[in-house]
């Protein structure tokens, strides 16, 4: 497996090799000497979660105040367009916007921090998005940025066919940066 670093920073791509042959195929997507070699402590994640999403659905964006939420993120059915944004005051990315592409063919994993915010978009029929969070959810630390905010410019691949009412009504980057 191979971890690469993203443009933002503590951002993590963990890049397994797949093994086929003519049953399918076999892959890892985590491994915990790896991830520790890597600063990920893999042994504190508390929750799985799975999303599953109708094509040009998008999901996001959202994040945690307080203490933030790190999470591994990966694409088991389909693809995704995965976009992260660094909303850590004080870091060297502060509101950098880096997006990926995850899919049921690489299985790559992305490691987030805390302190990022998360959305994206499924270009697949349907895709299934796992999650591996490392703190149990708090309602009043969630925050939301509209996923069209001029001021983040994030660009979407596909026109969206589905969106949460709560997504539509979600703030602006200006407010969350308040926020923060």
């Amino acid at each position: 497996m191979r971890v690469e670093p993203a443009g933002i920073d503590g951002v993590l791509l963990f890049l397994p090799t797949p093994h086929r042959d003519d049953r399918g195929l076999f892959t890892r997507t985590f491994d915990l000497a790896i991830g520790e070699k890597h600063g990920v402590d893999g042994a504190n994640f508390l929750q799985d979660s799975q999303s599953r999403s109708r094509q040009g659905t998008i999901r996001g964006m959202h994040g945690r105040g307080g203490r933030g939420e790190a999470k591994l993120v990966r694409c088991a059915r389909g693809a995704v367009h995965d976009v992260l944004v660094d909303a850590r005051p004080g870091s060297p990315t502060f509101g950098r916007v880096e997006s990926f592409l995850l899919d049921d063919e690489t299985f790559a994993t992305l490691y987030v921090p805390p302190g990022l915010l998360h959305g994206f978009q499924a270009l697949t029929e349907q895709a299934d998005v796992c999650y591996r969070i490392d703190s149990e959810h708090q309602p009043a630390d969630d925050l939301q940025v509209r996923y069209d905010d001029p001021d983040l410019g994030i660009r979407w691949p596909l026109p969206v066919t589905a969106i949460s009412a709560r997504d539509l009504a979600a703030g602006s980057w200006l407010e969350a940066r308040a926020r923060l």
